[in-house]
């Protein structure tokens, strides 16, 4: 009995470990981690900002070339016109 509790209590500590990813110099040259708040926001807010690198709005179904520029940010917005995703590339 008190090894069905142990390994129940283990399976739900492990349960609860989120894996950790290092963050890719590749992933974060654009600063896009430090703008992931921009995430759910109104595309109108990007209307009063300045970003310091190239940088790509993306709108549903707009055509976007597939080459990958780890410095360019790409701001993703929704049909809904919400920043759905902020990410280098």
């Amino acid at each position: 009995m008190k090894h069905a509790a142990f390994a129940g209590c283990a399976i739900a500590f492990l349960a609860a470990c989120q894996p950790v990813v290092p963050e890719s110099p590749e992933l974060s040259a654009c600063g896009a981690p430090a703008l992931q708040g921009l995430v759910g926001q109104p595309a109108s807010v990007l209307q009063t900002m300045r970003f310091g690198t190239e940088t790509r709005i993306i709108r549903p179904d707009m055509a976007v070339t597939m080459d990958f520029r780890a410095e360019r940010l790409n701001i993703d917005i929704d049909r809904a016109e919400r920043i759905s995703r902020v990410f280098c590339g």
